[in-house]
């Protein structure tokens, strides 16, 4: 099937006279996640991991992807007409790189050109000058050969309440328009579904597990204009948006618009996250300020109500959470339990919690060999049978009216080797020392790293991710500009100066190919802590209620400090918990939460 799209593709590259064809994992916003309509690169490669870009040239097809999905791409693309590139792997190129090695003397090079950057699209352009070469970027040629392709989506709008925003969208639009004022902008075109989402206070479910809606925005200093599937826009939110002083126009009518912005304006924009449709039609003499957005930091930043509710939202989560590791401890081995009917039970829980919205991502229930994935999804040919012995490693959360959570742990179901318990309990250690960093302010991501991957590194481990990211507030469950790595990664936004309200996670890991995952997770909240002659000091309030699973820790293999961190964060875990549970299900959380 994938032979036969790419042999289809190839004619119609043909057909225009274009030797190379890049196809990303994008939509028209530079979204993390996208909507089915947008899937066009798992259509022509099989491969269905959330990032990767697929390159298309006459003769070969290849696919970029990072660390996380090495191993699934590796099973999904055997035997293909497509050749795996292992982004950051040493000797293989770039996609850029390999663009440039393989594109030849006059040449063309196509791609859509709403799917990509600005600023990417900016960097192929220079290579195809440098070849004298032409580009094609106003055909989705994968469009005209993908039979019954999935609808854009036109999910309804929920307008969310100052109760849980704790500012409203003329006060942000204010805020917005000063930072405008400070960078001397008279327009601002923001095309990040996360950013407008935020900015208008309104939540959609147009990508799925996402509550975005498909919409462009662009500010002026008196006036702003949503450009969006009128569809969508019932009485209720026409009278909010003109409350708010906002216009609605029609989703497509931004490229024109764009287009006719007068060669006096200075516009504000992000090119490495508004496409290249958009870049290239402004008028050539606009002064533009490629920056991010600034409501990129402004909700990064949560504001006391966004925080209060978060950890109310962590709370419900916890229960349901620690409600299915009772379920699952107590079941396994006396009846039939697999990956799939275990996440399926764990979201039936979160369900019953008040205020629940939707899961904030698709729930990873890996056992055995299968964690070694590490973005793993069980299908009906994967989906393992859950025996009493080994680890099952579950990431996931939900979305409630009160905040995003995000939250893994693995689970001890039976019997465990001594190397399983040595590195479950290198990884507990790993993210208690980064959860109990005191910092000074001014530090980023990149400076606490190396508490988490300490314990590991020791031993001669690592995993191939970063250890933690920011965290949207009913939004994108990955969040910048804030995360924890320990290299600078040029392309991802995640490496700001760490500031108070910022929420990360703190999730390091140990993935062994063929045996077995093991990841701990929860999230931080960045707060202020000492002010003294040396400065701002900084702290994290864990703010994930669930246990670590003391079937699996080795407590001789933990400093005396290590074991005190762990007993206070279970302490934490069952005074926040225990009045939620069963009187069953509190006499084995005391028991999983007991002082070590």
């Amino acid at each position: 099937m994938v032979k036969d799209r790419i042999a289809a593709l190839r004619r119609e590259m043909q057909r225009r006279g274009i030797d190379m064809y890049i196809i990303p994992t994008s939509d028209f916003h530079e979204s993390e996640y996208v909507g089915d309509y947008f899937k066009a690169r798992k259509y022509m490669t099989g491969f269905t991991g959330s990032a990767g870009t697929a390159v298309v040239t006459l003769k070969e097809a290849g696919l970029w992807t990072d660390g996380r999905y090495f191993i699934q791409a590796q099973q999904q693309l055997e035997n293909g007409p497509v050749t795996l590139f292992k982004m950051g792997e040493e000797g293989v190129p770039t996609v850029k790189e390999y663009v440039e090695q393989n594109l030849m003397e006059g040449q063309s090079l196509g791609f859509d050109g709403r799917v990509v950057n600005g600023k990417a699209g900016m960097e192929y352009e220079e290579i195809v000058k440098k070849k004298n070469g032409t580009m094609q970027v106003s055909e989705d040629l994968v469009d005209l050969i993908w039979e019954n392709r999935p609808p854009l989506p036109q999910e309804p709008v929920r307008i969310l309440p100052l109760e849980y925003t704790g500012e409203s969208t003329l006060q942000k639009l204010s805020r917005l328009r000063e930072k405008m004022k400070k960078n001397k902008a008279t327009v601002h075109i923001l095309t990040s579904l996360y950013d407008i989402a935020w900015l208008l206070n309104i939540r959609g479910g147009d990508i799925e597990n996402v509550p975005v809606v498909l919409s462009f925005l662009l500010v002026t200093e008196d006036g702003c204009c949503w450009y969006v599937n009128q569809n969508v826009v019932d009485e209720e939110l026409a009278c909010y948006l003109k409350v708010n002083q906002i216009q609605v126009k029609d989703y497509n009518d931004i490229y024109e618009d764009a287009a006719a912005l007068s060669e006096q304006e200075t516009v504000l924009l992000s090119r490495s996250i508004v496409n290249f449709r958009i870049c290239s039609s402004l008028d050539q003499k606009i002064r533009l300020i490629d920056k991010p957005n600034p409501t990129e930091l402004m909700k990064a930043v949560k504001n006391p109500i966004e925080l209060a509710n978060t950890r109310k939202a962590h709370v419900k989560d916890g229960v349901a959470f620690t409600k299915f590791m009772y379920w699952v401890k107590q079941r396994v081995g006396k009846e039939p339990l697999n990956e799939i009917s275990a996440a399926d039970y764990l979201e039936k829980l979160r369900r019953e919690q008040e205020h629940f919205l939707d899961l904030s991502f698709g729930t990873i229930c890996a056992y055995g060999a299968n964690a070694a994935m590490m973005h793993y999804s069980a299908t009906e040919e994967s989906n393992a049978s859950l025996e009493p012995k080994g680890f099952l490693l579950v990431d996931s959360g939900g979305h409630y009216l009160e905040g995003t959570t995000d939250i893994t742990r693995t689970i001890a179901l039976g019997a465990l080797t001594m190397e399983e318990k040595r590195h479950f309990t290198a990884v507990c250690r790993a993210n208690l020392n980064l959860a109990a960093a005191r910092f000074l302010h001014g530090c980023r991501g990149v400076n606490l790293d190396i508490l988490a991957r300490g314990p590991l590194w020791d031993v001669g481990l690592d995993y191939k991710c970063g250890t933690g990211h920011g965290v949207g507030h009913i939004l994108n469950v990955h969040e910048g500009p804030n995360g924890f790595r320990w290299k600078i990664v040029p392309e991802r936004s995640d490496s700001c100066i760490l500031e108070e309200g910022m929420v990360t996670t703190d999730e390091p890991g140990v993935y062994l190919e063929g045996k077995y995952g093991i990841r701990t997770e929860n999230e931080l909240i960045c707060r202020k802590g000492e002010k003294n002659e040396y400065g701002q000091f900084m702290y994290f309030e864990n703010i994930t209620c669930a246990p670590i699973d003391l079937d699996a820790i080795l407590p001789e293999e933990m400093t005396e400090t290590e074991r005190r961190r762990l007993n206070d964060y279970h302490k934490m875990v069952y005074d926040a918990l225990s009045p939620h549970l069963s009187q069953e299900e509190k006499e084995w959380l005391k028991e999983y939460t007991r002082a070590i």
